[in-house]
């Protein structure tokens, strides 16, 4: 199984929250025996949106890639004036690129959906990404995880009780839930 971690954020300090949550992802993925990809908007070179193009950009091409190649995806992101980033959409809007193919965009794909904010309207983050992923004939986990960022983290800068639960959680559903459809 291959599970995709799609960090939608621009920060790339380790101690960001993006990278500290996307590091968690990963290694509870990782003792899960699944194979995991991380895709870092930061670090993905993904120009902006533009039709008229005549040649797609490689790293477009790249990024089709992977997204259509994961099994599952979780997809993170900060709650930018009640959506996901601008650049999180914009990577998103390059899977058109894939119109054309026998199972375009994100046809059948399971999405766990994360978002945080500094006070209690991350839920808008995640209505924005669920709509953009079912636009994308992908499914969306019942279960998804909205996080005020004061509540992520304890006092050792782990990743609080609370939060990891939810996380491994939705990292059970999506495994669980993918495999019975495989």
């Amino acid at each position: 199984m291959k599970v995709l971690i799609f960090n939608g954020a621009l920060e790339r300090r380790e101690n960001a929250t993006s990278e500290r949550l996307t590091r968690y992802l990963y290694e509870q993925l990782q003792k899960q025996g699944v194979e995991v990809t991380v895709f870092k908007i930061a670090d993905s070179g993904i120009p902006l949106f533009d039709v008229s193009l005549q040649n797609t950009p490689k790293s477009v091409e790249l990024m089709n890639h992977i997204f259509r190649d994961a099994d599952v995806h979780i997809w993170i992101t900060p709650l930018y004036h009640g959506s996901m980033t601008g650049v999180m959409k914009n990577c998103l809007d390059w899977l058109q690129y894939s119109a054309n193919m026998p199972k375009p965009y994100l046809t059948g794909k399971l999405v766990g959906l994360m978002c945080w904010a500094d006070g209690v309207q991350a839920m808008q983050g995640i209505n924005a990404m669920d709509s953009v992923a079912k636009a994308l004939r992908a499914w969306t986990a019942p279960l998804s995880i909205p996080i005020q960022r004061n509540e992520l983290f304890n006092e050792e800068g782990e990743i609080s009780d609370k939060y990891g639960k939810r996380v491994n959680m939705l990292i059970d559903l999506l495994l669980q839930s993918s495999f019975k459809r495989v």
